[in-house]
């Protein structure tokens, strides 16, 4: 086990030095808006409910997508669990800004907004985590379907579009069905949301959230192609294909 985990560690330190860091840091940096974001609704209606998430999710999406198709999945999967702790941190940071009392002025907006609600954190968390391992997971299968042209601008756009929309339903079904049937009824004197509610405002949102994600997957793929060329992660392919000789 020690040996597994020293492995592991080496492999996360390599693929860490071998994906752009701009990308690392954009998604990471979109994680925690989302978080923010999430606060204001935009749109609530009966059918419909958006809320600031959606004008940042799609880049969380994307990046995770580019980092599927040219380092796979797993590493995809490695670097989603890097960027939810770090959010974690930063909503614990946040917390302790928050709770520090101060006369200097009204902080009580600060206080609701950056100090959160521990089982909103907690859903969001689980959604993330579950919808990034099937999104990664979805879109490395749908790419292997593609056998003659794997790197055409089909591929690409079927296996973005595809596991997208899935995850980003999945993101906010989980979410919403965590917050609003559970949490919700409990915290926030007996308001709910039904399973239906939960499941018509995920799919809505998705197909809100694919669009934005269509809008922009242009730019992933010429990503991946300009990575592809300069051999971006040549060390991390090495070292994986190293280890599994070994």
């Amino acid at each position: 086990m020690i040996k597994n985990l020293k492995k592991t560690r080496k492999e996360m330190k390599i693929l860490l030095r071998s994906i752009p860091a701009t990308v690392v840091t954009l998604f990471v940096v979109s994680v925690i808006s989302m978080n923010l974001l999430a606060n204001k609704t935009l749109v609530q209606l009966d059918w419909i409910a958006l809320d600031g998430g959606i004008l940042i999710s799609w880049l969380s999406f994307m990046c995770m997508d580019i980092i599927t198709k040219h380092f796979g999945p797993k590493a995809s999967n490695q670097i989603s669990l890097l960027a939810a702790a770090i959010n974690l941190l930063t909503c614990l940071i946040f917390f302790v800004a928050s709770a520090i009392p101060s006369t200097a002025d009204d902080y009580t907006a600060f206080d609701s907004i950056f100090g959160g609600t521990w089982f909103i954190l907690l859903s969001s968390t689980a959604a993330f985590l579950i919808s990034a391992v099937i999104n990664n997971t979805l879109n490395f299968a749908i790419g292997k379907c593609f056998l003659k042209q794997p790197n055409g601008k089909l591929a690409y756009a079927m296996r973005t579009y595809i596991s997208t929309f899935v995850g980003q339903f999945l993101d906010n079904f989980i979410f919403s069905l965590i917050v609003f049937t559970y949490f919700a009824p409990i915290y926030w004197d007996g308001f709910c949301w039904t399973p239906l509610q939960c499941a018509m405002c995920a799919l809505t949102g998705a197909l809100a959230e694919l669009v934005m994600e269509i809008a922009f997957s242009p730019i992933g793929y010429r990503l991946t192609k300009k990575w592809q060329k300069e051999e971006v992660g040549k060390a991390y392919f090495d070292y994986i294909q190293k280890e599994n000789k070994a």
